[in-house]
């Protein structure tokens, strides 16, 4: 892939001040050389769905490699009144963590580390806004296409959300995203050139209404784009104008050179009976080959209905539904310190809150899945400390973190781990893949997923256990420091 705004701009300093004030303390407190482990996660699925589509880590990796603070930027932070001493240290700055991350394209479940950082605390803590903005926003926009991808159920699909996305960042980065979890291609040029993503190309209302007549402008722009004709049918009236101008301009422009139709596209009314009546209109003149694109502000659900009507729809136009992800905006990823290292030891750390779904899972882990061995599917993640490993010879026990009692024995499964070293020591030494790479490579770990973890309404749920080293682990800070009963 080619170089993209986060190895090209210095984003430093994108980061929110509370890091760089903490970091400041713990450099006047005598932090400096504290190792730290720090966790990034999800805490909630969007649209109560099934699973997440671990997303961006190729930008973690380009925004990592070019972290440093200009001269520029320290003259900045001079202004904010930070010490002389830390400046100085910003300004020597050289990115020296360990970072393990689940390979994009993974489908990935809450509460589980998809990306652990290693280093010296104040270089692990002055990232966490980049990580958190990096891996939500992609992951979320991912997540949002594949749904909409698989309510397609086969049928083309186009990023068209460009205009609407949140930013220019957004609206490359959400291409991108919407190509991994399995969109056909995008609008998006600069996303096209950026990441090699098939474009595609339609025409706009304002072509048709520049001409004194609707098989005017038809006729031209077949013209122009003989071999890439994709016609809008709805400027005025699509079945007593559009579709059958279309059909004249294919039978003078496009027929006479030995041309065929792409596709008329429907952008607005009830697309459904639309679709159904112009289908017919285009096998009855001759162009059954010809397809059509349904777009206007879809999604999965209208999508599915659709479907399920009979609309007569070949590829979908799907925007900012998809590219803000309307329905569901936010992808609440977290990053908490978990563990530091004091005399080569590593010291789990816990954060207790009133509200139990804040309550972090302390320690230095792996995180693993087990799968079927005879079919491939995936069967439950779980959590380990990173001496632990499982031993696929023998049955395992899972067992629900909250409800202990729910438990179940697996035989015949493979454990495989999903973190893989992205940085040792600040150097990358992770294979950078191709976006088709990535892009095939989620589409098969989806296949994984039992039918009931895809369903939309309420999915079944993929549970993510822990070991019961963790377990004990965790329920003895807890006892320790919320001063509640002893629990074993």
């Amino acid at each position: 892939m080619k170089k993209s705004n986060y190895e090209k701009l210095n984003l430093s300093l994108l980061t929110d001040l509370p890091e760089l004030m903490m970091s400041n303390a713990f450099f006047k407190n005598g932090f400096v050389d504290t190792i730290a482990h720090f966790d990034l996660y999800f805490r909630n699925i969007p649209d109560n769905g099934g699973f997440v589509i671990m997303a961006g880590l190729q930008q973690v990796i380009e925004f990592l490699e070019n972290f440093h603070f200009s001269d520029d930027d320290i003259e900045y932070l001079r202004s904010q009144n930070l010490d002389e001493s830390f400046l100085k240290y910003l300004k020597e700055f050289e990115f020296k963590c360990d970072i393990r991350a689940v390979p994009e394209g993974t489908p990935v479940f809450k509460n589980e580390p998809i990306l652990t950082v290693r280093g010296p605390i104040i270089q692990a803590q002055i990232i966490e806004t980049m990580l958190i903005q990096i891996i939500s926003h992609q992951s979320l926009i991912a997540t949002k296409a594949n749904r909409i991808v698989r309510a397609c159920d086969g049928r083309e699909v186009i990023e068209i959300g460009s205009r609407r996305a949140h930013g220019a960042f957004s609206a490359i980065y959400g291409a991108k995203s919407a190509y991994i979890a399995g969109c056909n291609s995008t609008c998006c040029t600069i996303a096209g050139k950026q990441f090699s993503i098939p474009l595609f190309s339609m025409m706009e209302h304002s072509w048709v209404q520049l001409y004194k007549t609707e098989l005017e402008a038809f006729n031209a722009y077949a013209k122009a784009f003989p071999d890439n004709c994709v016609i809008a049918v709805d400027t005025y009236n699509v079945l007593k104008s559009g579709v059958p101008n279309a059909i004249k301009c294919f039978d003078e422009t496009l027929k006479p050179i030995g041309a065929r139709p792409l596709a008329i596209r429907i952008d607005s009314g009830d697309i459904t009976y639309l679709s159904k009546k112009a289908r017919k209109m285009l096998d009855d003149g001759g162009y059954p080959d010809c397809q059509i694109m349904a777009s206007n502000s879809l999604d999965e659900r209208l999508i599915r209905d659709m479907i399920a009507q009979g609309a007569k729809v070949d590829m979908y136009g799907v925007g900012e539904r998809m590219l803000t992800s309307m329905s569901a905006p936010i992808l609440d990823v977290v990053y908490k310190l978990v563990a530091i290292e004091e005399n080569d030891k590593k010291i789990p750390k816990i954060k207790i809150s009133e509200n139990v779904t804040k309550i972090t899972t302390p320690g230095v882990k792996k995180v693993w899945r087990l799968f079927d061995r005879e079919n491939g599917k995936a069967i439950a993640d779980v959590l380990t400390f990173d001496d632990e490993t499982i031993d696929e010879s023998v049955p395992f026990e899972l067992f629900d973190p909250e409800y202990t009692w729910k438990r179940k024995q697996v035989e015949n499964f493979v454990a495989r781990p999903l973190l893989k070293d992205i940085f040792i020591d600040g150097k990358c030494v992770y294979r950078d893949l191709s976006l088709y790479e990535i892009r095939e490579y989620c589409n098969h770990q989806i296949d994984t997923l039992w039918e009931e973890v895809l369903r939309f309404e309420y999915p079944h749920k993929f549970y993510v256990d822990l070991s019961e080293k963790l377990w004990k682990q965790k329920q003895i800070l807890l006892d320790e420091l919320s001063m509640r009963p002893k629990s074993i």
